[in-house]
C-alpha cells in the first residue's frame, strides 16, 4: 500500500467534502466549477472556461514539445435526498453525490497538485490537460466538450479517468480490457387501443393487454435472439394506463431502457423491438407510436491504454489489489472521448465493510473511504509521469 501523507491527504478530503456538500445537478454545476477554477489558479494552473456551459480545463504546460496525456473528472450530481447521517452531508435538498464524481474532481485537483508542487511539471517535454467534466449523469457533458475544442490546443494524444466503485475495498483497483460500458438508449411506447367498460372488453381494444405483451416479449429478443456470449438487457421502468379499476382505458404509455456492448448488437435489439411493435398491432388492433431516443455509445478502453493503467496501478498498489473486470452494463459518456483518442477508464475501489461503506452507486447511502482519495492521486500521478517517461525525454 502507498505511504500516506498526512497533510496532503486531509487537504483532499477537505475538498472533497466540500463538493459533497455542495452538489449541483448536470448542467448547473456552477459553484463547483468556481471551487475548480479557484483551486487551479492557486497552483498557477493556466485555465480554460466555457461560455455557455459549466466545467472547465486546465493546462500544465511542460517545458517544450511532446505528446499531451488528459486526465478527465467527471463534476455533477444526483437528483437523490442523501439519506447518509454525516458532518459533510448534502446541504442542497434533492441533491447528492451518489455517483462518486465529488471524489473523481478531488482526485484529478490532488494530481494537479502534486505536478506543481513536486516541481515535475516543469520539468516535463508534454502537457496534462485536466478535464472537470459537466453532465455526465445526462450523458451529453463529454461530447459538448469534445464541440469545445477541448481535445486540440494542445492536441490531446491520450485520455484517462477513473471512477468509484464501492463493488470493490479501497485500496484496489479494477481495469477495463476493451469494452468497458454499454450503450444506453431510451425507448418510448404509445399504444392507442380503444376505452370500454371493464365488464364488457369485447367492446373495446385493451391497450393494457398490448402492453403486458410486449414487456414480456421483449425479453425473448434477449433469451432467444442474443448470443449467450453476448451481452444486452432490454427494461422496462414506466408503464402507465388507466385512472379506476372497472374501465379499459384509450391507452398505455411505456417506457424503458436498452443496453448493449457492440454497436451491433445495439442496431440489432432496436431492429427487433420495432418489428415486435408493428406486430403487436396487426395481432392486437392497437395502434402505436413507438420511438428511439439515442443516448450514449458503449465505452471501449484501448488495450495498450488500459495494459499502461494496470502496469501502473500494480506498481502503486501492488498486483495483489488489481484485477481486471468484465465490461458494465451501466452508461459512461467517457464513451465520446474512447471515440476521439486512445483512452481508458479504471475503477477505483472505495467500499469498506468494517464502516459501513457497502452501498452502490446512485444509492442515498452511498459513500466513499476517503483514503481512495490519495490511492487515485498516486495512480494517476504515477500514470503522468510513466507517459512522459516512456513518450518524451525529461530533463
Amino acid at each position: 500500500m502507498i505511504p500516506s501523507n498526512p497533510d496532503f491527504l486531509k487537504w483532499l478530503i477537505d475538498v472533497r467534502r466540500d463538493f459533497h456538500m455542495h452538489p449541483e445537478v448536470s448542467h448547473e454545476e456552477k459553484r463547483t466549477t468556481n471551487k475548480i477554477i479557484e483551486i487551479l489558479k492557486g497552483l498557477d494552473i493556466e485555465v480554460q472556461k466555457f461560455q455557455k456551459m459549466s466545467g472547465a480545463v486546465g493546462l500544465i504546460r511542460g517545458s517544450g514539445g511532446g505528446p499531451t496525456i488528459a486526465l478527465r473528472a467527471d463534476i455533477d450530481a444526483l437528483p437523490i435526498q442523501e439519506l447518509n447521517n454525516i458532518p459533510y452531508k448534502s446541504i442542497n435538498d434533492g441533491v447528492m453525490h451518489a455517483c462518486g464524481h465529488d471524489a473523481h474532481t478531488t482526485i484529478m485537483l490532488g494530481v494537479a497538485k502534486k505536478i506543481v508542487e513536486s516541481g515535475f511539471g516543469s520539468k516535463m517535454k508534454g502537457n496534462v490537460k485536466f478535464l472537470f467534466q459537466p453532465a455526465e449523469e445526462r450523458v451529453f457533458g463529454a461530447k459538448a466538450m469534445i464541440a469545445e475544442g477541448v481535445l486540440e490546443n494542445p492536441k490531446v494524444d491520450r485520455v484517462i479517468a477513473g471512477h468509484m466503485g464501492s463493488d470493490l475495498p479501497a485500496g484496489q483497483v479494477g481495469i477495463f480490457q476493451g469494452q468497458s460500458h454499454a450503450s444506453a438508449d431510451r425507448f418510448s411506447l404509445l399504444i392507442k387501443g380503444k376505452g370500454a367498460h371493464g365488464g364488457r372488453p369485447n367492446e373495446g381494444i385493451d391497450p393494457i393487454v398490448a402492453g403486458s405483451f410486449f414487456v414480456t416479449h421483449i425479453q425473448t429478443v434477449i433469451g432467444r435472439n442474443i448470443s449467450p456470449t453476448d451481452t444486452a438487457v432490454l427494461t422496462v421502468g414506466k408503464f402507465v394506463a388507466g385512472d379506476v379499476s372497472n374501465v379499459i382505458p384509450e391507452s398505455a404509455q411505456l417506457e424503458g431502457t436498452i443496453r448493449a456492448l457492440s454497436i451491433d448488437t445495439r442496431t440489432f435489439v432496436i431492429r427487433r423491438l420495432k418489428e415486435i411493435v408493428s406486430g403487436m398491432e396487426k395481432t392486437f388492433g392497437v395502434a402505436c407510436d413507438f420511438e428511439i431516443h439515442e443516448g450514449v455509445s458503449a465505452c471501449t478502453n484501448d488495450k495498450d491504454v488500459a495494459t499502461f493503467l494496470y502496469k501502473t496501478a500494480a506498481s502503486v498498489l501492488g498486483s495483489e489489489n488489481v484485477q481486471y473486470l468484465s465490461p458494465s452494463t451501466g452508461a459512461e459518456d467517457f464513451a465520446y472521448f474512447s471515440i476521439e483518442r486512445p483512452s481508458a477508464i479504471i475503477r477505483i475501489g472505495c467500499g469498506n465493510q468494517k464502516k459501513d461503506i457497502v452501498y452502490p452507486l446512485h444509492s442515498p447511502r452511498f459513500d466513499i473511504d476517503e483514503s481512495v482519495l490519495e490511492v487515485g492521486v498516486e495512480v494517476f500521478s504515477e500514470a503522468v509521469k510513466r507517459y512522459f517517461s516512456e513518450n518524451a525525454d525529461i530533463a
